[in-house]
């Protein structure tokens, strides 16, 4: 306890001797006054006296910060000031004329002289006349050795590095000569031991052997190895002290991660209330990388049960087959569906950035819409598109995410009807002076057939909800029928936009305007809600709670929302 009293009592001391240094600079400059402060840093003095002591060595160091702004001729006469208690260094800076450039020469040479990435910058501070800055040499220096060291001229070295100052003349002379050398490539990859065959390592390298050298793809087949759900840890070298004939041997060193995970969730959300949900995989099954898995979901609207079977293609990493079928029971307010399904999707990530879906699925439903009933059975090919950008999976800033998807059926092939189903989606997201958020969403869809009454209920549209538009219960926006009970519609419209204000850290009010409904005409009237609410950004993402008024139907009341997940 005593050591403890003793600490405080000498940082209290410390803290109260502090000196404050103080610039001032004629003419002003704030650039000079920086560099000075940075380069003295911290000072501390328990008296005039011992800042005095201090004096001689700070001007000589503001000298030399002055210097490598290119004021050599600067004077600077140190005092001072304040108590003996507290006494402060005032160091009075008079700059006087710099030096500039006279002859600037920079030159590259080499087997990568005609490469872009070589190519210097045409900056104004390197041409004659600009004024002497030290810290942009050595700006240029770095570049040049940094982007060989990128794309692989090992050997790379400066035959001139100088700067010429004649003090007297105020003029100053900068040579820059860079030979590159030859270029370095990547050689054959080699892995270390698994229990995956060679041949699918090798299908997961984004390059070929005899590519020339480049970091980036170095660090993006470190990546591609972790995206493939294989690995637990990945560490990829390509040492160049081991090339043999500018090939430099590509070694990856991997630790398989477990093969079964489970995988246990719930939540909560105004749409279907609580829910559970249950997921075991099995990340690897055999030396070829096929995987399998089954997932559960219940709530009191839906209850799920599927499982998928996935072979994977080439790249591994980014496409897939996957074979799978499920069953679903719905059940919301009118409408209830049993389904089966049996189907098969390849899925693959295009150069694009678009994930890609080409599938194939046979599908019994039996539904009851209102008065209506009925069974179908349709073999639907579907073709689906889908990207999300932003700089955050979990609490993005800005960013925008879009969906589009097509489906359909032809009578006669295994299916009771024809029909072409389209939905697409957009969202967006903007943050602008870091506190003010401006999200938008957009999703429309429809639906072409020659039976639309039989239709099945899980292919049909609705709206209304927590991500369609609030202030509505979940999917009551719907055409109805001659009894009055909701049914679906042929097509659907929903949008949104919404102001969100960060108050404090992780903590947000929100304002929004959402507008659509889902119709059987596009004559029909949309529906207009607005309302209030709160976001809070926990580890898991954000969670949301509204408070909706409609707009088009006051006598609705108002309605809470809450959910929660990502915006995009």
């Amino acid at each position: 306890m005593a050591r403890l009293l003793a600490l405080l009592v000498l940082l209290f001391f410390t803290a109260g001797i502090r000196a404050e240094l103080e610039v001032v600079i004629q003419p002003r400059n704030d650039a000079a006054k920086q560099n000075i402060e940075a380069y003295i840093g911290p000072i501390s003095a328990d008296s005039r006296q011992a800042m005095w002591r201090m004096a001689r060595a700070s001007r000589e160091q503001a000298l030399s910060a002055l210097q490598a702004l290119g004021y050599y001729h600067a004077r600077v006469r140190p005092r001072v000031t304040g108590t003996d208690a507290k006494p402060v260094l005032r160091l009075d800076v008079s700059l006087q004329e710099p030096v500039r450039l006279d002859e600037v020469t920079l030159e590259v040479s080499g087997e990568g002289a005609e490469e872009d990435f070589f190519r210097l910058p045409r900056s104004r501070h390197l041409r004659p006349g600009a004024q002497l800055h030290h810290g942009h040499y050595e700006d240029t220096k770095s570049l040049l050795e940094n982007q060989a060291l990128r794309y692989g001229y090992f050997s790379g070295r400066f035959l001139e590095n100088r700067m010429l100052i004649d003090v007297e003349q105020r003029m100053a002379d900068i040579i820059l000569r860079y030979d590159t050398g030859p270029r370095f490539h990547l050689g054959a990859v080699s892995f270390s031991d698994t229990p995956f065959d060679e041949e699918l390592l090798q299908r997961m390298v984004p390059f070929q052997p005899g590519v020339p050298y480049d970091a980036d793809l170095i660090a993006k087949l470190n990546r591609e190895l972790l995206a493939s759900g294989y690995f637990d840890a990945v560490q990829v070298s390509a040492p160049a002290s081991e090339a043999q004939d500018l090939q430099i041997p590509v070694q990856v060193t991997l630790n398989a991660r477990k093969r079964h995970s489970l995988g246990f969730g719930g939540g909560f959300s105004t749409d279907v209330g609580p829910r559970a949900r249950a997921e075991w995989t099995q990340h690897w099954l055999n030396s070829r990388g096929h995987s399998r898995g089954a997932e559960m979901e219940l709530s009191r609207p839906r209850q799920k049960v599927s499982s998928w079977y996935q072979i994977p293609l080439t790249p591994p990493q980014s496409s897939h087959l996957r074979f799978f079928t499920g069953w679903q029971r719905e059940n919301i307010d009118n409408t209830d569906s049993q389904s089966m399904v049996l189907g098969a999707v390849h899925q693959r990530r295009l150069a694009s950035g678009w994930d890609r879906s080409i599938g194939l699925r046979l599908e019994q439903e039996r539904y009851s819409l209102g008065a209506d009933s009925g069974r179908s059975t349709l073999l639907i090919p579907s073709l689906g598109f889908q990207r999300t950008v932003s700089d955050n999976t979990i609490d993005p800033s800005r960013g925008y995410s879009l969906l589009m998807d097509l489906q359909g059926a032809k009578a006669g092939v295994l299916s009771d009807i024809d029909f072409i189903r389209l939905h697409l989606g957009a969202r967006g997201l903007y943050t602008l002076h870091e506190r003010h958020r401006f999200l938008g969403r957009l999703q429309a869809g429809g639906i072409a057939s020659n039976g639309f009454a039989s239709v099945p209920a899980s292919l049909r549209f609705f709206a209304g909800g927590d991500q369609s538009v609030r202030g509505y219960d979940y999917r009551t926006l719907s055409p109805t029928d001659e009894t009055g009970e909701r049914v679906g519609g042929r097509f659907m419209l929903a949008g949104s936009i919404e102001y969100q204000y960060e108050f404090i850290p992780k903590w947000r009010a929100a304002t929004f305007v959402d507008r659509g409904n889902a119709v059987d005409s596009w004559t029909d009237p949309m529906k207009t809600s607005a309302g209030v609410g709160i976001r809070w950004v926990s580890p898991v993402g954000p969670i949301r709670l509204d408070l909706a008024q409609s707009i088009s139907d006051p006598d609705e009341g108002f309605r809470i929302h809450f959910s929660m997940g990502a915006e995009l």
